[in-house]
């Protein structure tokens, strides 16, 4: 069964449409708006292994916020949508990725329980165009709408690009060990309780 999703959504603010396949291989077509955020998504896909498409038009001419948020938004519900029931996968990833003087750690539960514990600070205030405040923001977004908890760290790091790519890198790895498919679960679902 292939474990994909297509979403779109439209407000006052932002017109996204968004396909993810969990069972991709790295594969991603972004188009935000915010060339940072494109890079970082596109990274996002590649180290997760997720074939990732979305087209994004915004009120950039306001700021960044919405947009950023909304695919954040976008991308938690198409996520919870591949998953469907859950069964089989391993619930549980973390990674902890290097990036030059940086080292970023993400750990996810896939639980149905939304959370974001964000450890994150950086040395400025924007990375080219995009407030660095954003990132939070989208990643508060994913997590509340796939229902995951997430929890991101900073270990070590000053360069503020080289900060955002690992925990872009960290969680997309996390991400693909747990929504990855466990031999010895069989199709249970990984939790006492019977449901995620």
């Amino acid at each position: 069964m292939a474990r994909t999703a297509t979403i779109t959504r439209t407000t006052s603010e932002t017109d996204i449409r968004l396909t993810l396949n969990l069972d991709g291989t790295g594969v991603g077509d972004i188009s935000t708006g915010i060339g940072f955020l494109d890079h970082m998504l596109t990274s996002l896909a590649r180290h997760g292994l997720f074939d990732l498409t979305v087209h994004a038009e915004g009120d950039l001419h306001i700021d960044d916020h919405h947009t950023t948020e909304d695919v954040g938004i976008v991308l938690g519900m198409a996520l919870r949508k591949a998953l469907g029931e859950k069964r089989g996968i391993r619930r549980f990833g973390s990674a902890l990725i290097p990036m030059d003087e940086t080292l970023a750690e993400a750990a996810i539960d896939i639980s149905g329980r939304p959370f974001l514990a964000w450890n994150v600070d950086f040395e400025r205030p924007k990375i080219g165009e995009m407030d660095t405040e954003l990132f939070e923001e989208f990643f508060r977004a994913l997590a509340f709408n796939a229902l995951i908890t997430l929890h991101i760290t900073r270990r070590a790091g000053r360069n503020a690009h080289h900060v955002a790519e690992a925990c872009f890198k960290a969680t997309a790895r996390a991400l693909r060990m747990a929504v990855e498919f466990d031999p010895r679960v069989g199709d249970a679902i990984p939790s006492t309780k019977g449901a995620l």
